[in-house]
């Protein structure tokens, strides 16, 4: 016996849920995610900041256009940012002011004194200049899949858990989708499975896009007391700090190619961080309290994969580490195009097309 849906979605992660949300008005949506809980990889796993100027072009009009949203659920505390740049690196930052402040007006060039005023943690002659992002904030990672989750049930979508996609095969114009226990048929697949994307368009016998799942690893460790705003974060990304409840956040922000799976923090890379951290600031971290890693997936040009593949058959993936800030309005943008609509207009207003998210763009 099979069971019918107009859509199956493959993935519980913040871009399943999200698009499978969006695609639910007058259509019964499945999701399906191979884990015992959804959220248990990337997004669970996620520090999600929300920073108007991360980010390339496309992932910086999407975040933009997803502020309203996020802000109306409540699910932004603010985090102002320090991008700071040491000896030599103050050009970086000024290349990154110019690319960001017509659509970020907020952002402002600090020198040396004026940063550490902002965050007195900083080291004496560390940096050299810094990007100051005051409207910078932290998301509820938890309440937006949340929000999601809970709005695909009142809408009547189903969600299965321990349902990993065993295989596929085309069926009257769509698929049939077999899963460890059931077997699904339906017009349109979208494959929102993160890290393992690559490896579910095998199952459908479409051709990968090419998206390399890349380890990052976090650290807790303590902070002196009154500890708090702005983050810090390295112009290069080699490192960020983010006070949190009289602890900091840390990360050594590597990229280490990973297969898709289960990711470890890497404590080479945790020691390196600790040590540019303690340059750079008069933390003195000696101990790590606790310390966990995730995957970001990319493709080449790091921009998110939104279209069709093949018929019936939809990518939502390569959404890196920008997929929460993104999520509302990327959300809808797929579903829109899932349904062979235009990009929904408040983002194509910021110069988003539905030809720089394809699939089939010149890598």
């Amino acid at each position: 016996m099979t069971v019918p849906a107009d859509v199956v979605v493959i993935g519980g992660g913040m871009a399943g849920v999200s698009i499978g949300f969006e695609l639910t008005a007058g259509r019964s949506v499945v999701v399906l995610d191979m884990e015992a809980t959804l959220a248990y990889h990337t997004t669970g796993r996620s520090a999600a900041m929300f920073l108007e100027s991360y980010g390339a072009e496309e992932v910086r009009a999407l975040t933009v256009t997803s502020r309203a949203f996020l802000t109306d659920l409540g699910a932004l505390a603010p985090m102002p940012t320090l991008f700071v740049g040491g000896p030599g690196r103050g050009d970086a930052v000024d290349e990154l002011y110019a690319q960001v402040r017509d659509l970020a007006p907020g952002v402002a060039l600090l020198d040396e004194p004026a940063a550490r005023r902002q965050q007195p943690l900083l080291r004496p002659g560390a940096i050299e200049r810094a990007l100051f992002e005051p409207d910078a904030t932290e998301i509820d990672v938890h309440a937006v899949h949340q929000h999601y989750v809970h709005g695909l049930r009142e809408r009547g979508a189903t969600i299965r858990t321990r349902a990993r996609v065993i295989g596929a095969e085309p069926h009257d114009g769509g698929w049939l989708v077999r899963t460890t226990d059931e077997t699904f048929v339906t017009p349109v697949v979208v494959n929102a499975a993160g890290a393992w994307a690559d490896h579910v368009a095998g199952l459908f016998g479409v051709a990968p896009v090419g998206l390399r799942p890349l380890r990052r690893s976090a650290f807790v460790a303590d902070a002196p007391p009154g500890t708090g705003a702005p983050m810090i974060a390295d112009i290069d990304d080699r490192y960020y700090v983010k006070p949190e409840r009289g602890r900091v956040l840390c990360s050594p922000s590597e990229e280490t190619p990973h297969d898709p799976g289960d990711a470890r923090a890497d404590e080479v890379e945790i020691a390196r961080a600790i040590d540019a951290i303690n340059e750079v600031t008069t933390l003195g971290i000696r101990h790590v309290r606790s310390q966990w890693g995730g995957l970001r997936s990319f493709v080449a040009d790091r921009r998110p994969v939104v279209g069709y593949g093949a018929p019936g058959f939809f990518w939502f993936a390569g959404q890196g580490g920008y997929g929460i800030q993104m999520a509302p309005a990327l959300a809808r943008t797929g579903a829109a195009l899932v349904r062979g609509e235009p990009v929904p207009a408040d983002v194509a207003v910021l110069g988003l097309t539905a030809a720089a998210l394809s699939p089939a763009r010149p890598a």
